[in-house]
């Protein structure tokens, strides 16, 4: 109960301290009496101030209504803050401002939503003026009356910074002068004006101390400070998110601006299209940004040559022309968020230590931009559509060689196509030496062609390949011969009971032996031999293919003589052709002597199939077995040919 009263006796004294500093009455007894029965909520050496500033309400930035109905925001003896500036209550402001004379430690006033007439306005800036107050942040203001002539007297002011942001100007109609001249020669350094819609500002009527000068987000065009020769001084302007379109007035605007060093020049309209218009920039000014407008390539025909920084971050560049620029002091350049397909070449960019390509459309950068550009400590090219692809591994190599001069490694550098390794980091894209080393992959591919190649022509020459492609030609021609016979060729009728195959060096056996057995008594066997038999004219290999096709039976005596025959080759060939065309049992084998296996050449795998799957005849060296084996024989080939056909061909004997 002690501390509430105590509480509300000290809240009563400051309001008394309060009112009694609004209406100038208190006396110094008064105030040293005042601030002494405070002592114990305030410090020591607040107690003992004069009255030079606001008393101490609230010491931890607590709002409380005062009883000229504005609202405290912040009250400290450097720092002071008021809300709620109306009419009704701007006069009392204006005395309360008048208290705090150069040599007060207040040295902040932050006003915020103020409702009042261009005089009063203008009366709380001239009061401010020649205050002890350097730093003056106005917020939320709106101008009630219309605006005229004020003669504003700049003289004797501590001032080093004005901040306004969000003015209303609710007159249409007044004279430039009468409001833009106000602020246009203000003797401070340092003036903002944001987020007010400013549609101009004139240039000072002397050479102006302005160092900083920042019109943030309003109405402001390409007039703004032409032909301007008092801003001698300025050293940073921020013209950012106004309505600038030519990027050579702008040029010529800081032309005259002889100590500038920082120019934000983004979210505008700027364009230039080149067509040989000249840009003359300051020659101090170190720090350009041109993000977010619309510059295409052409932009780095106009650019300050001394520039350091240089912003182009989302604009509409596709590339950087090599030998246009020659900025031979850039050391940062940000093209982020443009449109490049590859990383720039630092032809005229001989001191670049930092660049910025994210957000591009760069599929495959080049493997040798460090090369290019040797002076480049850091590199940013993530988030950009790479294509993992071959291309893309020397890049990759590049990162490991570069000693982390990659930006954002690894996380920002992902696969965008193909489709299959979207979202896979670069880190953990890996390919072969051979699918991206196109000479090795074509020496590789030579190699294994003459390996194939040398291996299918081994195969062909030791299956004999090409005698059995040209048995087949002959065989296809033959067959296209009889299709196209007259219609009076008897065809393929069957003539002969078998067709003898022999080694001429076995003729001996088949003339003595074979064909005196088979052709004698009765019921004699047609035997188709090939001296007797073969019609004069035609092709060996035609009338051997005649000869199978009009025999029941097909009987190859077996030798080591056979097998050495190239003759009784062709015949075993067009004979097992019959048997699988005709699905036939027309071979008859008769093992004349035996053969060993070493002895049968590789191309006779035909007849080394035949006389392991089927039965063959031996010729017995027993004269008593001979009479069966001739009756086996002569029962194998035993038919009853037509006789029209008997007396077709003669011995040609």
């Amino acid at each position: 109960m002690t501390l509430n009263t105590s509480f509300l006796r000290n809240v009563f004294l400051c309001k008394c301290l309060f009112a009694l500093t609004f209406w100038n009455y208190v006396s110094l007894s008064v105030e040293d009496e005042l601030f002494t029965s405070i002592s114990n909520n305030f410090p020591e050496d607040d107690s003992k101030q004069k009255i030079t500033s606001l008393p101490l309400l609230y010491t931890k930035s607590n709002q409380s209504k005062a009883n000229c109905d504005w609202v405290v925001i912040q009250n400290t003896t450097e720092s002071l803050s008021l809300s709620r500036i109306t009419e009704d209550n701007v006069n009392e402001l204006i005395d309360l401002l008048s208290n705090f004379r150069q040599g007060s430690r207040l040295q902040n006033l932050t006003l915020t939503n103020v409702s009042v007439s261009w005089n009063h306005l203008m009366k709380i800036f001239q009061t401010v003026w020649h205050s002890s107050i350097e730093y003056f942040n106005t917020y939320n203001v709106i101008q009630l009356s219309n605006i005229e002539r004020y003669d504003f007297d700049y003289s004797g002011t501590s001032m080093k910074a004005l901040t306004m942001k969000k003015i209303i100007i609710t007159d249409m109609y007044f004279s430039q002068d009468d409001l833009y001249k106000i602020f246009a020669d203000m003797n401070i350094a340092d003036m903002t004006i944001a987020d007010s819609e400013m549609i101009h500002m004139i240039c000072p009527s002397y050479r102006s101390p302005f160092r900083y000068l920042n019109f943030l987000k309003n109405d402001l065009t390409d007039l703004l400070f032409q032909n301007c020769d008092n801003l001698l001084q300025l050293e940073t302007l921020i013209l950012q998110k106004n309505k600038f379109e030519s990027l050579r007035k702008v040029s010529f605007m800081t032309s005259r601006m002889k100590s500038l060093k920082y120019l934000d020049m983004s979210s505008n309209l700027l364009r230039h299209d080149g067509a040989g218009e000249q840009c003359q920039w300051a020659e101090s000014l170190s720090e350009l940004d041109l993000s977010s407008n619309q510059l295409v390539d052409a932009v780095f025909e106009c650019l300050p040559v001394n520039v350091k920084k240089l912003s182009l971050q989302n604009n509409q560049i596709s590339n950087v022309p090599s030998g246009v620029a020659e900025l031979k002091s850039l050391e940062e350049l940000n093209l982020a968020s443009n449109r490049l397909a590859d990383l720039p070449e630092c032809s005229g960019f001989t001191s670049l230590q930092f660049l910025n390509v994210e957000m591009n459309s760069i599929l495959t950068p080049s493997a040798d931009f460090f090369q290019s550009c040797p002076r480049v400590r850091e590199l940013q090219a993530g988030h950009n559509p790479f294509k993992c692809s071959c291309e893309l591994q020397a890049f990759i190599r590049l990162e490991r060689r570069s000693g982390g001069k990659l930006s954002g490694w690894p996380s920002a550098y992902v696969c965008e196509y193909p489709e299959g390794l979207r979202g896979t980091e670069l880190k953990d894209f890996h390919l072969s030496l051979l699918a991206c080393n196109t000479t090795l992959l074509l020496v590789t591919a030579l190699l294994l062609t003459l390996l194939l190649v040398a291996a299918v022509a081994f195969l062909c020459i030791y299956l004999d390949v090409p005698w059995y492609a040209r048995m087949t030609w002959q065989w296809t021609q033959t067959k296209r011969r009889a299709w196209h016979n007259p219609p009076g060729d008897q065809g393929a009728a069957l003539q002969f009971h078998a067709f003898i195959s022999y080694s001429e060096r076995d003729s001996l056996w088949v003339k003595s032996e074979l064909m005196p057995n088979l052709e004698k008594g009765e019921g004699c066997v047609q035997l188709c031999q090939h001296e007797r038999n073969f019609i004069p004219g035609k092709s060996i290999v035609e009338n051997i293919i005649n000869c199978i096709e009009k025999s029941y039976k097909s009987i190859f005596v077996l030798s080591p003589n056979f097998v050495q025959s190239e003759w009784c080759h062709y015949e075993l060939y067009f004979a097992h052709h019959k048997l699988f065309s005709e699905n036939s049992n027309s071979l008859i084998l008769i093992l004349l002597e035996p053969i060993p296996p070493y002895l049968i050449p590789a191309r006779y795998h035909k007849l080394k199939a035949l006389m392991a799957k089927r039965t063959y005849m031996e010729w017995p060296k027993e004269r008593s077995k001979r009479a069966l084996f001739w009756a086996n024989l002569r029962a194998a080939i035993s038919i009853n040919l037509p006789k029209a056909d008997e007396n077709l061909y003669e011995e040609t004997d």
